[in-house]
């Protein structure tokens, strides 16, 4: 999943607080880079994505994005959250997280036909790769999300 390729740099990045797009050198993400908008820190943290953002953000962002299709009143969803922020944390510079609220944004739900949450989106370049459907414990869906 990561990209070595020294044409992709810099980055294109969005921002976990306003979802501004960042161009960050790729050998500058282990320096913790922040947002040039707001001064969030870009890695480690999901992006909450709207219908507004998410065609500019899946469109653009360099690294593969894992899209978080949950709802507030689903169990499965709010148990999985902390594992979720966890893997972000682990994978930060390797990957985006995303989370797409279905209940916010029923259309981005209809759009990629989300029938049950919660539900992971893997896409590169805005094109889906795989997805998963369920709560899956840290180990699995780091698993999911590394196999290449």
């Amino acid at each position: 999943m990561v990209r070595d390729n020294p044409a992709m740099d810099p980055l294109v990045l969005p921002c976990p607080g306003c979802r501004a797009l960042n161009r960050v050198p790729s050998q500058r993400l282990g320096d913790g880079p922040l947002c040039s908008t707001c001064r969030t820190p870009l890695l480690g943290t999901p992006v909450e994505l709207d219908t507004a953002a998410f065609d500019r953000v899946a469109g653009k962002c360099s690294l593969p994005i894992v899209v978080d299709f949950w709802a507030a009143w689903c169990g499965p969803c709010r148990a999985m959250a902390p594992t979720f922020a966890a893997a972000a944390r682990d994978l930060a510079g390797r990957m985006v997280f995303a989370k797409v609220d279905t209940e916010a944004e029923p259309t981005l739900a209809a759009r990629f036909q989300i029938r049950s949450i919660p539900c992971l989106v893997l896409l590169d370049g805005g094109r889906e790769l795989r997805r998963v459907t369920g709560a899956l414990p840290k180990a699995h869906l780091e698993q999911w999300l590394l196999r290449g």
